[in-house]
C-alpha cells in the first residue's frame, strides 16, 4: 500500500470518505494539509456520524479527530505499545513537524489483529435452515453452509471468526440436507460446542428461535449462514448492552447512485426540476444480529416467522431496537452466485 493511498483532504465529503475507507479497507484515513497530519478518519466517526443521522453530503472535518495518536519517528519501535495502551488498530508515524513519513497496523503481525480486543463468550445462533435457492444448482447439490468459499465451508468461516473473539458456544438451526450437514461438522476436529436445532418445518429466519428457549439465558449472536462481517464483534456487543438494547442489527451503508438524470414532477405531468445522477445512501440489514435472551419468549411455536417480524413488533411496541452501522466493504454476502464469486475474489481465493 502507498502511504498516499489513505490522504484525504478535510473539504471532502463524508460520502466520498466512506467510498475511500471501502477501497482502501484500512479502517483509517489521513486527513493532510501539504502532508501535515491535521486529523483522521475512521470507520468508528463515521458509525457515530450515522447513528446521529448526519448528512453525508457534510465535509469531512465535521467528523474527523482533530488530535489523533500519532508517534514521533524516533519511537516508531514503540508503536504497538501506543496502539494497545489507546485501543486503536494504527498509528500514524510523524517527523518533528507532523509531516507523516510512515502507518503502523496493529495485524501487520501476524494473528494480533483480533488479540488486543476483549474477549466475549456469547452463544452464536446460525440460521442454516434454508434451501438456498438464490444459489441453484449449487444447493440443488449442496446444503448452503456447506457451499464452498476456498478450502472452508461458508459456515466453518463464520464459525472461525466468532472463534478468534472467543465464541465457543454454537447452535446451528437446519431442516433442508440437514444429515449431510450434521455429518459433515460430526467429522471436524473442533474446538468448539456444535449444537443441532432441528426444524420440522421451514420456519423463516427466526422461527427456530423458539425451539432454544430454556438453552440460551444470555445475551447472545445470530448470523445468518451466508454472511460474512469483518468487524469487532466485541464492540458491537458493547454497543448493545450499552444501549440496553433487546435487539441490535448490524446494518451496512449501502450507496446508489442513479447514473441518469431525475425528472421530479409537478401536478398534470408539468417538470418542476431535475436532479443530476443523484446519489442515495440507505443502512441495509445485513443478517447478523444480538438479541437478548428474553426475546425468545416472543418467538411464535413452530411458525413461519422472520426476525424482522419480531424486530417490527418490538418497534410498534415502543421497544428498543438498535443499529450498528458497518462500511459496505465490511459485509460479504454469498446468498447469490455473483455475490459467491465477490466473496471469493474478497477473501484472494
Amino acid at each position: 500500500m502507498y502511504l498516499e493511498e489513505i490522504f484525504i483532504k478535510k473539504d471532502i465529503s463524508i460520502r466520498e470518505a466512506i467510498k475511500k475507507l471501502d477501497v482502501t479497507a484500512k479502517k483509517i484515513l489521513l486527513v493532510v494539509e501539504d502532508d501535515v497530519l491535521i486529523g483522521t478518519v475512521t470507520d468508528g466517526d463515521v458509525r457515530r456520524w450515522i447513528l446521529k443521522n448526519g448528512d453525508l453530503s457534510f465535509q469531512v472535518h465535521n467528523i474527523m479527530n482533530k488530535t489523533p495518536t500519532s508517534v514521533p519517528i524516533k519511537e516508531k519501535h514503540l508503536a504497538k505499545q501506543y496502539m494497545k495502551n489507546k485501543g486503536i488498530e494504527s498509528v500514524p508515524i510523524v517527523d518533528d513537524k507532523n509531516k507523516i513519513l510512515d502507518i503502523v497496523f496493529w495485524n501487520d503481525d501476524v494473528d494480533l489483529a483480533i488479540n488486543k480486543f476483549e474477549k466475549v463468550s456469547s452463544p452464536v445462533v446460525i440460521m442454516a435452515g434454508g434451501k438456498g435457492t438464490r444459489l441453484y444448482p449449487y444447493t440443488k447439490i449442496l446444503p448452503k453452509p456447506l457451499i464452498p468459499i476456498g478450502e472452508f465451508s461458508i459456515t466453518e468461516r463464520i464459525i472461525t471468526r466468532f472463534t478468534k473473539f472467543g465464541c465457543e458456544n454454537f447452535y446451528l438451526t437446519v431442516n433442508y440436507k440437514k444429515n449431510m450437514i450434521k455429518a459433515y461438522f460430526d467429522e471436524l476436529d473442533k474446538d468448539y460446542q456444535m449444537s443441532y436445532i432441528e426444524e420440522e418445518k421451514f420456519l423463516g429466519t427466526a422461527g427456530s428461535l423458539y425451539l432454544l428457549k430454556g438453552k440460551i439465558n444470555e445475551t447472545f449472536f445470530v448470523s445468518n449462514c451466508d454472511i460474512l462481517i469483518e468487524a469487532n464483534y466485541s464492540d458491537i456487543l458493547a454497543y448493545h448492552k450499552e444501549n440496553n438494547n433487546l435487539i441490535t442489527m448490524v446494518t451496512s451503508l449501502k450507496n446508489y447512485k442513479i447514473p441518469y438524470g431525475v425528472i421530479k414532477l409537478g401536478n398534470n405531468g408539468r417538470v418542476v426540476g431535475t436532479i443530476e445522477k443523484p446519489e442515495y445512501d440507505y443502512l441495509v440489514n445485513t443478517g447478523f444480529y444480538v438479541l437478548e435472551p428474553e426475546t425468545l419468549e416472543d418467538v411464535p411455536e413452530n411458525t413461519f416467522f422472520h426476525i424482522t417480524d419480531l424486530i417490527n413488533r418490538y418497534i410498534d411496541r415502543g421497544k428498543k431496537v438498535g443499529t450498528y452501522p458497518i462500511m459496505e466493504n465490511a459485509w460479504l454476502d454469498m446468498g447469490e452466485i455473483n455475490e459467491m464469486d465477490r466473496m471469493m475474489e474478497r477473501l484472494k481465493l
